[in-house]
């Protein structure tokens, strides 16, 4: 059915936070000065990538990919998050529901991938060095970037050309804080039951898999530190707890929200909040920011302005 001619429903509300108008307040400061340190953080890091010379190498021209997905996945949901929670009405349009499903699984399935990408980046640097040059190439590096949003678009419009002609005539209330899948679909006036069951094995087992080879990799990173040097197993172990940190608050939600059975999944915009908000914010500190080499880049662009 055609959503334009054969649907009641024309716009969502968007529960958000259920608060006291003060806490709201402190809801709209908090976020928005995360959104702004988000924004600012990876636009410095992709500015530093693209004019520093010294950081033209594989890891970081994938890290500068990184912080475009990061401020792209971001940039989806906060601001809207941010303005309602001022709003009276909390409503966004059936069509932009649409849109802001399609760009948060788009960048997110681009990011998952992208996240394996820089894990093989580093297996090669640490258990390969010798071959580092010659395995991550110019054409693989384009390859992975190319294949990382060639992903996320096959994952977005898999389930997106199955969602987006629903019909919706019925509740119209979305328990969260933006549009996303499992709680729309129920929203439908047919049965979605295979729809469902789609969704979880499209969204849930590439969160899942995606999780468990990024372990595997780290896993094997820190067993041929210790073979090779116990002295750098605290140093790769120091580095790498705080990337499974950050992967885990971005996969870890992702995998609950898609992997649950839909009879039981209730909203959970705490969840929400961590890999919409604060993960894009943590990328940049915990991949790019403590690393001494950017921050001399860094320093050196700021003072040639």
């Amino acid at each position: 059915m055609d959503l334009s001619n054969g649907s009641v429903v024309t716009e969502f509300i968007l529960l958000g936070f259920s608060a006291p108008w003060e806490l709201q307040i402190v809801f709209f400061v908090t976020f928005s000065l995360i959104y702004g340190a988000t924004v600012l953080g990876n636009i410095l890091i992709m500015v530093t990538v693209a004019c520093s010379s010294s950081l033209h190498s594989p890891m970081y021209f994938l890290l500068g990919n990184l912080s475009v997905l990061d401020l792209c996945l971001s940039t989806v949901t906060t601001p809207k998050m941010i303005r309602d929670l001022l709003a009276e009405h909390k409503t966004i349009s059936i069509w932009g529901c649409m849109a802001q499903m399609f760009f948060m699984h788009f960048f997110g399935g681009a990011e998952m991938t992208l996240l394996i990408a820089m894990a093989f980046d580093r297996y090669v640097a640490i258990c390969k060095p010798l071959h580092y040059r010659t395995i991550m190439s110019h054409r693989v590096l384009g390859g992975f970037v190319v294949l990382s949003w060639t992903i996320g678009f096959i994952h977005t419009m898999s389930q997106m050309v199955l969602t987006v002609n629903l019909p919706f005539c019925g509740p119209h209330i979305i328990d969260n804080i933006f549009c996303d899948l499992p709680l729309v679909i129920k929203l439908a006036c047919v049965e979605t039951y295979t729809l469902e069951l789609f969704v979880i094995a499209d969204s849930g087992l590439l969160s899942l898999i995606c999780f468990l080879l990024l372990l595997v990799s780290y896993t094997v990173i820190l067993v041929t530190v210790q073979q090779r040097s116990s002295g750098g197993l605290s140093k790769a172990l120091s580095t790498l707890s705080a990337h499974i940190a950050v992967v885990t608050l971005f996969f870890g939600p992702c995998i609950f929200i898609y992997a649950w059975p839909f009879s039981s999944f209730a909203g959970n915009k705490i969840l929400a909040v961590f890999y919409t908000v604060i993960t894009p914010l943590l990328n940049p500190n915990i991949y790019t920011l403590r690393n001494q080499k950017m921050q001399k880049a860094m320093r050196k662009l700021v003072s040639t302005c």
